[in-house]
């Protein structure tokens, strides 16, 4: 079975290109600060934290699903 190793986007583009996108990037999300009411990041951060937490416990309780069902067996 032959092996394909999948590039990253780092492999595939050259330095320079990988910069200007960085720049690009940190521009939009200052442009985007000055559009969005000032509590806005501070919530959308709140809800990201929460939503991983919710991930978080999700996952907790399939790892104990998974070792209740091995003990029992």
């Amino acid at each position: 079975m032959s092996e394909y190793k999948r590039k990253s986007l780092k492999e595939k583009l050259p330095p320079e290109a990988l910069e200007h996108m960085k720049a690009a990037r940190e521009e939009m999300r200052k442009s985007m600060e000055t559009i969005l009411p000032p509590g806005f990041l501070e919530h959308r951060r709140a809800a990201r934290k929460e939503a991983l937490l919710a991930f978080r416990s999700l996952i907790d309780a399939a790892i104990k699903k998974t070792e209740e069902k091995s003990k029992s067996a």
